[in-house]
């Protein structure tokens, strides 16, 4: 006999507390960092080199490594993703 599931989902939790967006915001940015980070092994490439081919800072490149750092512009994403050579955001 199977036991009925008694409680809330995860989702339901952080719908209740306000914070999904915010949690789901978290989990695309750092799976965007770690999609960088391997184009960047890929390429053999160090920050310094990403903030050259894009044009900006290392600062700029450290924010956008940074997992928890959600305020990056579509302008940075699409510099890194040109610099890379890979396909950064996808429209579903």
């Amino acid at each position: 006999m199977k036991k009925k599931h008694i409680g809330s989902t995860l989702d339901s939790l952080f719908d209740e507390l306000g914070e999904r967006e915010e949690v789901e915001l978290l989990t695309q940015k750092k799976l965007l960092a770690a999609k960088i980070e391997r184009a960047m092994v890929r390429r053999k490439m160090t920050h310094v080199e990403l903030a050259k081919a894009m044009r900006t800072s290392r600062t700029v490149v450290h924010r956008l490594l940074d997992p928890h750092d959600t305020s990056v512009t579509l302008a940075t994403l699409a510099k890194a993703s040109k610099a890379l050579g890979v396909r950064l955001l996808q429209v579903a």
